[in-house]
């Protein structure tokens, strides 16, 4: 398990940086990798609430349900811009720490292991907000959601079929 550890943080620390060097492109976007999934989720998450305020009337959503979700999805928004921004800032500062040939290995180890906390952090304070969420839906109203999240997120399937067709 430790060499997988290892394995992987080397990776992470000589392999990405110095090919983002080489193609002159940020780090962030070779850092994400499965991150990038945690992130479309996250990014779901609130736009289903978003969608649930927007429809409220096709989903059945009372007045009362409508009051109470609107402020938990303020305050996922809110959640996501300050994860973002952290985010952003401790990718930087990993950037900083690599900066130099000979950098210290545990401040880089250090540094990683904060972006993982910081993007697990927020998948569980995203996935508290869901589950309270869903906790006001009844389960019709579930259903109703469920099925009007293709329409909005599902766009890249009929992108997908219209390419098996050609």
């Amino acid at each position: 398990m430790k060499r997988l550890v290892l394995s992987l943080l080397l990776t992470v620390v000589f392999a990405l940086p110095a090919f983002a060097q080489m193609m002159d492109m940020p780090m962030k976007g070779h850092m994400e990798g499965h991150g990038q999934m945690m992130g479309a989720d996250m990014d779901r998450m609130g736009d289903m609430m978003g969608m649930c305020l927007e429809h409220a009337d096709k989903i059945g959503l009372t007045a009362e349900q409508v009051n109470k979700i609107t402020p938990i999805h303020r305050e996922m928004q809110k959640k996501q811009i300050r994860f973002k921004a952290d985010l952003k800032i401790a990718e930087i500062e990993l950037k900083e720490i690599m900066e130099v040939k000979d950098f210290d290995m545990e401040k880089a180890s250090y540094a990683v292991k904060k972006i993982a906390d910081i993007k697990t952090a927020h998948h569980l304070e995203m996935l508290k907000s869901m589950k309270e969420v869903r906790t006001i839906l009844t389960d019709e109203q579930f259903q109703k959601m469920k099925k009007m999240m293709p329409m909005k997120m599902g766009e890249k399937k009929p992108a997908k079929k219209t390419m098996k067709k050609h």
